[in-house]
């Protein structure tokens, strides 16, 4: 009887899984979630990180020294203009200045012959007003000066200016003797001798003279002017009357 025992299956098991297999099993991650590598879900918007950008450090720049050189030369130009704005201000309103003048007043001619070897030989006493306008500057004229005569160009004779102190206000009368000589002067003389036919003879008196200015007590250092004066006379031969027709003269500072 054994063998023809059965085990049959419980009726109700087959619905139970059935009921198993037909129930809906529960989403281990939420709809619309990511999993992280550890098996945690994640933000599915995680928040905004600001990426900071990476700064390279500048390289070293270079010395540049000519533009340092060129940013002290101008500094020091800059300043020593300043400096003698400053000077020049002080000395203009404080003293005034005033350029002085100068006219040639007579020319006398003691010799002013042809050579056998063609060349001129000439001697003249120039006479020669110099006047300091100034009331609180003098003028002193140092050695070194040098005035000569000249005529289109050639110098005829030349001299020195005298060495003296002139003051304040002050009218100086001055004597001048000049002596030269010049190779080769057939032309000159023939264009002299045309020129003194029209009564008009163009001459040239420039002076080169090393003066010193004395404000006060104090005096500047040395400068060297130059005066220059144009002269027509109506001859240029010894012993004859030489009669300035007109003269003008001019001061020029030179550093």
């Amino acid at each position: 009887m054994a063998d023809h025992q059965r085990i049959h299956p419980d009726p109700v098991e087959p619905k139970n899984d059935l009921e198993s297999q037909q129930k809906p099993t529960a989403p281990l991650v939420p709809r619309g979630s990511s999993q992280s590598e550890n098996g945690h879900p994640t933000d599915p918007h995680p928040p905004f990180q600001r990426t900071i950008p990476v700064q390279y450090s500048k390289p070293p720049k270079k010395k540049n020294w000519c533009t340092r050189c060129l940013c002290c030369t101008l500094c020091i130009v800059v300043t020593l203009v300043l400096v003698i704005g400053i000077l020049a201000a002080i000395v203009y309103f404080g003293f005034d200045p005033k350029l002085p003048k100068y006219s040639v007043d007579g020319i006398a001619i003691t010799q002013f012959d042809l050579n056998t070897d063609n060349s001129l030989s000439a001697q003249f006493n120039v006479n020669i007003t110099a006047r300091n306008p100034n009331t609180k500057i003098g003028i002193s004229y140092e050695g070194g000066s040098k005035l000569t005569v000249i005529y289109m160009g050639t110098v005829l004779c030349e001299g020195s200016w005298p060495k003296f102190y002139q003051g304040h206000r002050n009218t100086t009368l001055l004597d001048v003797p000049l002596t030269g000589q010049t190779q080769d002067a057939t032309g000159l003389l023939g264009s002299l001798q045309a020129q003194q036919q029209t009564g008009t003879v163009p001459l040239v008196l420039r002076a080169k003279v090393p003066v010193r200015i004395k404000l006060g007590k104090l005096k500047l250092p040395k400068w060297k002017p130059l005066v220059r004066c144009r002269v027509n006379v109506n001859t240029l031969s010894a012993d004859n009357n030489i009669r300035i027709g007109d003269s003008s003269c001019s001061f020029k500072f030179r550093l």
